[in-house]
Protein backbone atom coordinates (compact mmCIF):
# COMPACT_ATOMS: atom_id res chain seq x y z
CA UNK A 1 0.00 0.00 0.00
CA UNK A 2 1.48 3.27 -1.25
CA UNK A 3 1.92 5.59 1.47
CA UNK A 4 1.03 8.64 -1.22
CA UNK A 5 -2.15 6.71 -2.49
CA UNK A 6 -5.16 8.09 -1.83
CA UNK A 7 -8.03 6.17 0.24
CA UNK A 8 -10.23 6.30 -2.81
CA UNK A 9 -7.17 4.71 -5.32
CA UNK A 10 -6.61 2.05 -2.09
CA UNK A 11 -10.46 1.17 -2.08
CA UNK A 12 -10.99 1.07 -5.99
CA UNK A 13 -7.73 -1.12 -6.12
CA UNK A 14 -9.01 -3.11 -3.22
CA UNK A 15 -12.58 -3.62 -5.08
CA UNK A 16 -10.88 -4.81 -8.26
CA UNK A 17 -8.78 -7.19 -7.01
CA UNK A 18 -12.35 -8.54 -5.26
CA UNK A 19 -14.38 -8.11 -8.53
CA UNK A 20 -11.61 -10.40 -10.11
CA UNK A 21 -11.93 -13.29 -7.80
CA UNK A 22 -15.61 -12.98 -7.66
CA UNK A 23 -15.48 -12.72 -11.73
CA UNK A 24 -14.44 -16.61 -11.22
CA UNK A 25 -17.88 -17.90 -10.03
CA UNK A 26 -19.82 -16.18 -12.96
CA UNK A 27 -19.99 -17.55 -16.67
CA UNK A 28 -17.04 -16.57 -18.61
CA UNK A 29 -19.20 -14.08 -20.84
CA UNK A 30 -20.09 -11.65 -17.88
CA UNK A 31 -15.98 -10.53 -18.66
CA UNK A 32 -16.87 -8.89 -21.57
CA UNK A 33 -19.65 -7.09 -19.51
CA UNK A 34 -17.55 -6.03 -17.09
CA UNK A 35 -14.57 -4.92 -19.53
CA UNK A 36 -17.32 -2.99 -21.53
CA UNK A 37 -18.79 -1.11 -18.15
CA UNK A 38 -15.76 -0.41 -17.22
CA UNK A 39 -15.21 3.17 -18.21
CA UNK A 40 -18.24 4.27 -17.20
CA UNK A 41 -19.40 2.81 -13.90
CA UNK A 42 -17.31 2.92 -10.64
CA UNK A 43 -15.26 0.10 -9.25
CA UNK A 44 -17.73 -0.02 -6.01
CA UNK A 45 -20.84 -0.70 -8.66
CA UNK A 46 -18.98 -3.43 -10.67
CA UNK A 47 -18.36 -4.90 -7.40
CA UNK A 48 -22.00 -4.93 -6.37
CA UNK A 49 -23.12 -5.81 -9.58
CA UNK A 50 -21.15 -9.08 -9.84
CA UNK A 51 -22.25 -10.19 -5.78
CA UNK A 52 -25.90 -9.90 -7.07
CA UNK A 53 -25.22 -11.47 -10.22
CA UNK A 54 -23.36 -14.86 -8.23
CA UNK A 55 -26.49 -14.73 -6.48
CA UNK A 56 -28.66 -14.53 -9.71
CA UNK A 57 -26.88 -17.47 -11.78
CA UNK A 58 -27.04 -19.70 -8.52
CA UNK A 59 -30.44 -19.16 -8.28
CA UNK A 60 -30.87 -20.18 -11.94
CA UNK A 61 -28.77 -23.39 -11.77
CA UNK A 62 -30.31 -24.40 -8.56
CA UNK A 63 -34.16 -23.27 -8.73
CA UNK A 64 -34.81 -23.37 -12.49
CA UNK A 65 -35.48 -27.40 -13.02
CA UNK A 66 -35.01 -26.81 -16.56
CA UNK A 67 -31.01 -25.58 -16.07
CA UNK A 68 -30.39 -28.25 -13.25
CA UNK A 69 -28.51 -31.50 -15.35
CA UNK A 70 -26.44 -27.98 -16.73
CA UNK A 71 -23.20 -26.53 -16.16
CA UNK A 72 -24.63 -22.68 -16.67
CA UNK A 73 -21.10 -21.66 -15.74
CA UNK A 74 -19.61 -23.49 -19.15
CA UNK A 75 -22.32 -22.22 -21.01
CA UNK A 76 -21.83 -19.76 -24.24
CA UNK A 77 -24.08 -16.75 -24.01
CA UNK A 78 -27.10 -18.16 -25.93
CA UNK A 79 -28.12 -19.43 -22.28
CA UNK A 80 -29.36 -16.32 -21.65
CA UNK A 81 -31.86 -16.00 -24.26
CA UNK A 82 -33.19 -18.89 -22.31
CA UNK A 83 -33.88 -17.29 -19.71
CA UNK A 84 -37.63 -15.59 -19.74
CA UNK A 85 -38.92 -12.38 -17.45
CA UNK A 86 -41.22 -15.11 -15.83
CA UNK A 87 -37.77 -16.71 -14.90
CA UNK A 88 -36.52 -13.12 -13.62
CA UNK A 89 -40.10 -12.61 -11.52
CA UNK A 90 -39.88 -15.58 -10.17
CA UNK A 91 -36.46 -14.63 -8.70
CA UNK A 92 -37.54 -11.80 -7.25
CA UNK A 93 -40.05 -13.62 -4.98
CA UNK A 94 -37.29 -15.70 -4.25
CA UNK A 95 -34.98 -13.43 -2.83
CA UNK A 96 -37.58 -11.96 0.08
CA UNK A 97 -36.06 -15.26 1.62
CA UNK A 98 -33.71 -17.44 0.37
CA UNK A 99 -31.03 -19.62 1.85
CA UNK A 100 -27.22 -19.00 0.77
CA UNK A 101 -25.03 -21.27 -0.88
CA UNK A 102 -23.45 -21.63 3.03
CA UNK A 103 -26.54 -22.00 4.32
CA UNK A 104 -27.07 -18.90 5.99
CA UNK A 105 -30.93 -17.39 5.79
CA UNK A 106 -31.53 -14.18 4.35
CA UNK A 107 -33.90 -11.49 2.96
CA UNK A 108 -34.02 -8.40 0.74
CA UNK A 109 -36.67 -5.57 1.19
CA UNK A 110 -37.68 -3.31 -1.04
CA UNK A 111 -34.25 -1.21 -2.01
CA UNK A 112 -32.71 -4.96 -1.95
CA UNK A 113 -34.62 -6.39 -4.60
CA UNK A 114 -34.20 -3.63 -6.71
CA UNK A 115 -30.40 -3.45 -6.52
CA UNK A 116 -30.69 -7.36 -7.14
CA UNK A 117 -32.98 -6.27 -10.56
CA UNK A 118 -30.62 -3.50 -11.87
CA UNK A 119 -27.98 -5.55 -12.19
CA UNK A 120 -29.60 -8.45 -13.82
CA UNK A 121 -31.22 -5.43 -16.08
CA UNK A 122 -28.15 -4.20 -16.74
CA UNK A 123 -26.23 -7.38 -17.80
CA UNK A 124 -29.12 -7.70 -20.55
CA UNK A 125 -29.04 -4.31 -21.75
CA UNK A 126 -25.56 -4.58 -22.60
CA UNK A 127 -25.62 -7.60 -24.25
CA UNK A 128 -28.82 -6.67 -25.93
CA UNK A 129 -27.30 -3.47 -27.23
CA UNK A 130 -24.61 -5.64 -28.77
CA UNK A 131 -26.75 -7.59 -30.54
CA UNK A 132 -25.42 -10.89 -28.31
CA UNK A 133 -28.60 -12.05 -26.74
CA UNK A 134 -32.11 -11.69 -28.95
CA UNK A 135 -34.63 -10.24 -26.30
CA UNK A 136 -34.04 -8.54 -23.01
CA UNK A 137 -36.21 -10.12 -20.72
CA UNK A 138 -34.87 -8.00 -17.60
CA UNK A 139 -36.40 -5.00 -19.12
CA UNK A 140 -40.39 -6.68 -19.05
CA UNK A 141 -40.08 -7.36 -15.12
CA UNK A 142 -41.51 -4.36 -13.02
CA UNK A 143 -39.18 -2.70 -10.75
CA UNK A 144 -39.87 -3.12 -6.97
CA UNK A 145 -41.92 -0.65 -5.81
CA UNK A 146 -40.40 1.60 -3.25
CA UNK A 147 -42.27 3.02 -0.18
CA UNK A 148 -40.59 6.50 1.12
CA UNK A 149 -39.87 6.00 5.02
CA UNK A 150 -39.76 8.81 7.46
CA UNK A 151 -36.83 11.07 7.45
CA UNK A 152 -35.02 10.48 10.76
CA UNK A 153 -32.97 13.81 12.03
CA UNK A 154 -32.00 15.90 15.16
CA UNK A 155 -33.37 18.79 16.16
CA UNK A 156 -31.35 21.24 17.94
CA UNK A 157 -31.69 20.23 21.55
CA UNK A 158 -31.03 16.70 20.12
CA UNK A 159 -27.61 17.93 18.48
CA UNK A 160 -26.56 19.92 21.30
CA UNK A 161 -26.67 17.06 23.29
CA UNK A 162 -25.22 14.73 21.39
CA UNK A 163 -22.09 17.15 20.51
CA UNK A 164 -22.38 17.13 24.47
CA UNK A 165 -22.07 14.09 25.06
CA UNK A 166 -19.01 13.44 22.46
CA UNK A 167 -16.89 15.72 24.11
CA UNK A 168 -17.69 14.87 27.79
CA UNK A 169 -18.49 11.85 27.65
CA UNK A 170 -21.61 9.26 28.76
CA UNK A 171 -20.27 8.55 32.24
CA UNK A 172 -19.35 4.91 32.83
CA UNK A 173 -16.13 3.46 34.57
CA UNK A 174 -13.27 5.10 35.46
CA UNK A 175 -12.00 2.77 32.42
CA UNK A 176 -14.50 3.81 29.87
CA UNK A 177 -13.62 7.55 30.88
CA UNK A 178 -9.74 7.36 30.31
CA UNK A 179 -10.73 5.22 27.24
CA UNK A 180 -12.84 8.28 25.97
CA UNK A 181 -10.26 10.88 26.89
CA UNK A 182 -7.91 9.66 24.88
CA UNK A 183 -10.36 9.47 21.35
CA UNK A 184 -12.48 12.31 22.51
CA UNK A 185 -10.51 15.22 20.05
CA UNK A 186 -11.07 13.23 17.02
CA UNK A 187 -14.65 11.60 17.82
CA UNK A 188 -15.81 15.41 18.21
CA UNK A 189 -13.77 16.38 15.10
CA UNK A 190 -15.99 13.25 13.07
CA UNK A 191 -19.27 14.36 14.79
CA UNK A 192 -18.93 18.04 14.52
CA UNK A 193 -17.77 17.68 10.91
CA UNK A 194 -20.67 15.20 9.97
CA UNK A 195 -23.05 17.29 11.29
CA UNK A 196 -22.09 20.97 9.99
CA UNK A 197 -21.49 19.85 6.68
CA UNK A 198 -23.69 17.40 6.04
CA UNK A 199 -20.77 15.08 3.96
CA UNK A 200 -21.50 11.57 3.37
CA UNK A 201 -19.45 8.92 5.80
CA UNK A 202 -16.94 7.61 2.91
CA UNK A 203 -15.98 11.41 1.90
CA UNK A 204 -15.34 12.05 5.94
CA UNK A 205 -13.28 9.01 6.16
CA UNK A 206 -11.46 9.41 3.04
CA UNK A 207 -10.21 12.31 3.80
CA UNK A 208 -6.03 13.32 4.12
CA UNK A 209 -4.33 15.67 5.89
CA UNK A 210 -3.45 17.71 3.28
CA UNK A 211 -7.34 18.18 2.27
CA UNK A 212 -7.84 20.03 4.72
CA UNK A 213 -7.32 23.77 3.90
CA UNK A 214 -7.66 25.87 7.32
CA UNK A 215 -6.82 29.48 5.57
CA UNK A 216 -10.30 28.60 3.41
CA UNK A 217 -12.03 27.20 5.89
CA UNK A 218 -12.47 24.18 3.54
CA UNK A 219 -12.04 20.56 3.08
CA UNK A 220 -11.63 18.85 -0.01
CA UNK A 221 -13.64 15.96 -0.77
CA UNK A 222 -14.00 12.88 -3.18
CA UNK A 223 -18.11 12.57 -4.21
CA UNK A 224 -19.20 9.32 -5.32
CA UNK A 225 -18.19 8.99 -8.63
CA UNK A 226 -14.96 10.25 -8.47
CA UNK A 227 -15.30 13.87 -8.76
CA UNK A 228 -13.53 16.23 -6.26
CA UNK A 229 -15.51 19.01 -4.55
CA UNK A 230 -14.56 21.75 -2.31
CA UNK A 231 -16.84 21.88 0.94
CA UNK A 232 -16.63 24.92 3.72
CA UNK A 233 -16.98 24.70 7.31
CA UNK A 234 -18.20 27.62 9.58
CA UNK A 235 -16.33 28.37 12.84
CA UNK A 236 -17.68 25.53 14.72
CA UNK A 237 -16.12 22.30 12.61
CA UNK A 238 -12.65 24.84 12.44
CA UNK A 239 -12.44 24.60 16.27
CA UNK A 240 -13.43 20.88 16.72
CA UNK A 241 -11.12 20.10 13.51
CA UNK A 242 -7.73 22.46 14.43
CA UNK A 243 -7.92 21.00 18.14
CA UNK A 244 -7.66 17.13 16.75
CA UNK A 245 -5.94 18.03 13.43
CA UNK A 246 -2.88 19.32 15.91
CA UNK A 247 -3.01 15.97 17.95
CA UNK A 248 -3.61 14.09 14.73
CA UNK A 249 0.11 15.51 13.29
CA UNK A 250 1.49 13.91 16.29
CA UNK A 251 0.94 10.54 15.72
CA UNK A 252 2.68 7.81 14.17
CA UNK A 253 0.39 6.59 11.62
CA UNK A 254 0.77 2.87 10.29
CA UNK A 255 2.44 2.09 7.26
CA UNK A 256 0.33 3.39 4.11
CA UNK A 257 -1.92 5.72 6.40
CA UNK A 258 0.96 8.43 7.04
CA UNK A 259 -1.76 10.55 5.35
CA UNK A 260 -5.37 9.60 6.43
CA UNK A 261 -6.48 12.79 8.81
CA UNK A 262 -8.83 9.73 10.84
CA UNK A 263 -7.30 7.19 12.39
CA UNK A 264 -8.48 4.21 14.08
CA UNK A 265 -7.15 2.81 17.59
CA UNK A 266 -4.29 1.04 15.52
CA UNK A 267 -3.12 4.07 13.90
CA UNK A 268 -4.70 3.08 10.69
CA UNK A 269 -6.82 4.76 8.83
CA UNK A 270 -10.81 4.80 10.62
CA UNK A 271 -13.35 2.52 8.11
CA UNK A 272 -16.99 3.51 7.53
CA UNK A 273 -18.17 0.77 10.15
CA UNK A 274 -15.47 2.26 12.70
CA UNK A 275 -17.26 5.68 11.78
CA UNK A 276 -20.66 3.98 12.11
CA UNK A 277 -19.89 2.45 15.34
CA UNK A 278 -19.06 5.72 16.85
CA UNK A 279 -21.69 7.42 15.92
CA UNK A 280 -23.98 4.63 17.36
CA UNK A 281 -22.29 4.41 20.63
CA UNK A 282 -22.67 8.02 20.95
CA UNK A 283 -26.42 8.20 20.06
CA UNK A 284 -27.35 5.78 22.37
CA UNK A 285 -26.33 7.91 25.10
CA UNK A 286 -27.74 11.09 23.66
CA UNK A 287 -30.54 10.18 21.69
CA UNK A 288 -31.88 7.09 23.27
CA UNK A 289 -35.01 6.91 21.19
CA UNK A 290 -34.02 7.96 17.85
CA UNK A 291 -31.42 5.45 15.63
CA UNK A 292 -28.77 7.58 14.49
CA UNK A 293 -26.51 6.51 11.68
CA UNK A 294 -23.86 9.03 9.85
CA UNK A 295 -26.55 9.72 7.06
CA UNK A 296 -28.60 10.51 9.68
CA UNK A 297 -26.34 13.50 11.20
CA UNK A 298 -26.83 14.47 7.12
CA UNK A 299 -29.89 14.68 6.99
CA UNK A 300 -29.41 16.86 9.99
CA UNK A 301 -27.58 19.02 8.19
CA UNK A 302 -29.31 19.40 5.21
CA UNK A 303 -32.72 20.24 7.16
CA UNK A 304 -31.35 22.68 9.16
CA UNK A 305 -29.49 24.31 5.87
CA UNK A 306 -32.48 24.49 4.24
CA UNK A 307 -34.47 26.07 6.84
CA UNK A 308 -32.60 28.35 6.98
CA UNK A 309 -31.82 29.44 3.14
CA UNK A 310 -34.69 28.00 1.40
CA UNK A 311 -33.03 27.01 -1.32
CA UNK A 312 -32.81 23.86 -2.49
CA UNK A 313 -30.45 23.85 -5.21
CA UNK A 314 -28.11 24.92 -2.56
CA UNK A 315 -28.73 22.38 -0.52
CA UNK A 316 -28.33 19.96 -3.24
CA UNK A 317 -24.87 21.28 -4.21
CA UNK A 318 -23.40 21.23 -0.74
CA UNK A 319 -24.72 17.72 -0.26
CA UNK A 320 -23.62 16.41 -3.53
CA UNK A 321 -26.45 15.41 -4.76
CA UNK A 322 -26.55 15.15 -8.98
CA UNK A 323 -30.27 15.65 -9.56
CA UNK A 324 -32.27 18.16 -7.34
CA UNK A 325 -35.33 16.17 -7.26
CA UNK A 326 -33.04 13.44 -4.77
CA UNK A 327 -32.75 16.31 -2.95
CA UNK A 328 -36.10 18.04 -3.11
CA UNK A 329 -37.89 14.53 -1.99
CA UNK A 330 -35.49 14.44 1.01
CA UNK A 331 -36.82 17.86 2.22
CA UNK A 332 -40.51 17.42 0.81
CA UNK A 333 -42.13 17.79 4.53
CA UNK A 334 -40.36 21.11 5.11
CA UNK A 335 -40.86 22.56 1.52
CA UNK A 336 -45.12 21.67 2.81
CA UNK A 337 -44.42 23.83 6.14
CA UNK A 338 -42.70 26.59 4.03
CA UNK A 339 -45.97 26.34 1.60
CA UNK A 340 -48.65 26.06 4.67
CA UNK A 341 -47.08 29.64 6.55
CA UNK A 342 -46.93 31.44 2.78
CA UNK A 343 -50.93 31.81 2.93
CA UNK A 344 -50.47 34.13 5.79
CA UNK A 345 -48.24 36.67 4.49
CA UNK A 346 -49.85 38.54 2.25
CA UNK A 347 -53.12 40.74 3.29
CA UNK A 348 -55.55 41.47 0.87
CA UNK A 349 -56.73 44.22 2.71
CA UNK A 350 -55.27 46.72 5.11
CA UNK A 351 -56.47 46.43 8.75
CA UNK A 352 -57.01 49.87 10.13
Amino acid sequence: MAANESYHKQLARKNELKLRELRQSLPSFCDRFFRGIEPTTASRTRLAYATDLKVFFQYVQTQIPRFNNRDIYTSDITILDEINCYDIENYLDYLKVYTNSEGVTLTNDENGLKRKLSAVRSLYRYFYFHHEVSGNPAAQVAVPKIHEKAIIRLDENETAELLDTVEYGAGGSDRLQAFHEKTKDRDLALVTLLLGTGIRISECIGLDLNDVDFDNDRIKVTRKGGNEAYVYFGSEVREALQIYYQKRCSLTAASGHENALFLSNRMSRMTVRNAEVLVKKYARSAVALKKITPHKLRSTYGTQLYKETGDIYLVADVLGHKDVNTTRRHYAAIEEERRRSAKDKVHLRRED
